[in-house]
């Protein structure tokens, strides 16, 4: 979840302390036993940090290396914690996770200190809403995510020249009903050249294998893209309460199963086939009122990254409401 950006720093120590805090007072973070666990990912634990004082002192969420790792990965994690706060330090977007500062917590580790997003991730809420039985997302709410994943997008490819690197409901973070909605985890961004290309030959995207593109799969050209194939898939998620290609594999054909995932009936090469490919999607259940949706899923979810909407072209059609295809005339197929 959480590979390069090419800023030398005038030396380790100038960097490391540039990006001690945002603020002017020092900041303490307490021991991990002392904060509220948020959730977790790659190596890494978040935490609610309450800030004592004025009332006007909002929480911070605070990202620190999981104790439990073995040295050699705490390491690799370390590293990606601190480019992750290089990178967030120099964003500013309502939808993008703020920085707020980089320090040692008080138990000796070093942790990355962001603005509270929202308590549940979105994967969280897809997760709630399957376990009570709901059916998707009211197409409103899975719109207005649309539009502000595809502006936090827009911001990082365009004005950033950054690719995201691991777009998935996991890394939306959702405050209230959907009050504010907020891309965090830019741990493993990549730089983009002008032609928004992965400027280094060398970096590597990371990703997430459900949400990975064919061009990831195949260590083909990566570009801005990539990112929009998995945020295709991160809309396919609030329409089917699923993971992408997982839970389809061992369901087919099976009513009567109940939700449980079971090993043994997985079908572990029918899931590397459909790696990087548009997952199916029953939209004569949705209905008419999720046609648009339905269509923007598609139109990022070509194999062919060219065919691909941009991140900016996106949001001009959400915004104005206009045609999300140029080929009126053509007819999309869904499995």
């Amino acid at each position: 979840q959480d590979c390069s950006r090419e800023r030398p720093p005038a030396s380790p120590h100038s960097q490391f302390y540039s990006l001690k805090s945002a603020c002017s007072t020092p900041v303490t973070i307490p021991a991990s036993p002392f904060m509220k666990k948020l959730g977790c990912g790659t190596g890494v634990n978040v935490y609610l940090m309450n800030r004592n004082g004025k009332q006007t002192h909002s929480p911070w969420a605070v990202k620190k290396i999981n104790s439990k790792c073995a040295k050699k990965q705490t390491n690799i994690y370390q590293k990606r914690l601190s480019e992750e706060a290089k990178i967030l330090k120099d964003l500013q977007h309502p939808n993008i996770v703020g920085f707020r500062a980089f320090t040692t917590a008080k138990d000796g580790s070093k942790c990355l200190a962001m603005e509270y997003g929202g308590e549940q991730s979105l994967n969280d809420l897809i997760e709630k809403r399957r376990e009570e039985g709901l059916p998707a997302f009211p197409v409103a709410t899975i719109e207005k995510v649309a539009l502000h994943v595809a502006r936090g997008l827009q911001y990082l490819h365009s004005e950033k020249k950054l690719l995201h690197g691991d777009m998935k409901s996991c890394n939306v973070v959702i405050k209230g009903d959907f009050e504010s909605i907020k891309i965090c985890d830019v741990g493993v961004s990549l730089r983009l050249d002008e032609n928004m290309q992965v400027s280094n030959p060398d970096a590597y995207y990371i990703g997430t294998e459900p949400w990975k593109p064919k061009e990831a799969l195949e260590e083909g050209l990566i570009t801005d893209k990539a990112d929009i194939f998995a945020y295709g898939l991160t809309l396919w998620e609030m329409m089917t309460l699923s993971v992408p290609h997982l839970e389809m594999l061992d369901t087919e054909g099976d009513e009567d199963d109940d939700d449980s995932f079971d090993e043994d009936d997985f079908d572990e090469d029918a899931y590397y086939e459909r790696l990087g490919t548009r997952p199916p999607l029953d939209a004569a259940t949705l209905g008419g009122a999720y046609q648009r949706m339905v269509e923007l899923f598609c139109l990022c979810t070509e194999e062919d990254p060219r065919k691909r909407p941009s991140a900016a072209h996106i949001v001009h059609v959400l915004e104005s409401n206009s045609q999300l295809d140029d080929k009126s005339n053509e007819v999309i197929v869904i499995d």
